[in-house]
């Protein structure tokens, strides 16, 4: 078995997160760059089939600036066997559907039976990738998902949902967001740390996909911001004072409720 996981180099998200006013987007360059939280509960998924599913492969798949190798290698030091990562200046400021377009470029001539990845990024939060990379490749997508298991040649997997979760499955191949309540991910090893330097990473540009680059990047992108505004100061608390009784703070408080028509 043959699994990819989509990996993405964020801003640090415990960063406050700035704008670029030139372009409207995020300013990746403000903060430390980091592996994208959600993807390390995909990796793990993925590392936990490996380890019971003899002859399995891990295979990374990034797109981003050269930089970004730094945050494949961190990927790679959780015990995955290689990555690819796809690199174009023309890229930049790409939405969701140019990313998942070239994500789909980027796997066109790769043997696969599950690409496994997080069901969202910290920088974006869009949750739209996965089903569009689905839709790219001609795929069935089981998305948000907190349980996943293989047999059959089919994927079967618990779909959360706002009021518990639904039961799905699709044949292999198929593309699988995770969420956070799927799996603990684990730490990676000194060995593991030690490994990634060494292990394969292949790299591609927009040329070697076949891509229009007039179809990517933030040019190309289907969707832009237009405009920002600033989030307003938070605004000063209003503070009561009870006196030992507990009466004089909950009608404080039902006052407030009943004001912003709550109750």
């Amino acid at each position: 078995m043959r699994i990819i996981c989509p990996v993405k180099r964020v801003p640090d998200t415990a960063a406050e997160k700035k704008i670029d006013a030139s372009t409207n987007t995020v300013d990746r360059d403000a903060s430390e760059p980091v592996l994208n939280a959600n993807d390390e509960w995909s990796i793990e998924e993925a590392m936990r089939i490996k380890e019971r599913t003899d002859g399995t492969e891990v295979i990374a798949l990034c797109m981003g600036p050269e930089a970004a190798q730094t945050t494949v290698r961190k990927a790679l030091s959780y015990g995955l066997d290689g990555a690819i990562q796809v690199t174009d200046d023309a890229l930049a400021g790409s939405d969701a559907v140019a990313t998942a377009r070239v994500l789909a470029a980027a796997l066109a001539d790769e043997d696969f039976d599950l690409i496994i990845m997080g069901n969202q990024s910290s920088d974006a939060r869009t949750m739209l990738v996965p089903a569009m990379l689905a839709e790219f490749l001609g795929l069935p997508a089981l998305t948000y998902a907190k349980r996943l298991e293989l047999s059959d040649g089919k994927a079967v997997a618990d779909r959360e949902t706002p009021t518990g979760h639904q039961t799905v499955e699709a044949p292999l191949p198929a593309v699988v967001s995770v969420v956070e309540a799927i799996n603990e991910p684990r730490y990676p090893s000194f060995k593991g740390i030690m490994a990634a330097k060494s292990k394969p990473l292949a790299s591609k540009a927009l040329g070697d996909l076949e891509v229009d680059a007039g179809e990517v990047g933030l040019e190309g992108s289907r969707t832009r911001v237009v405009e920002i505004t600033p989030r307003p100061p938070r605004e000063a608390g209003e503070k009561v004072e009870d006196d030992g009784s507990g009466q004089v703070g909950a009608q404080a408080l039902a006052d407030f409720l009943a004001a912003q028509k709550l109750i």
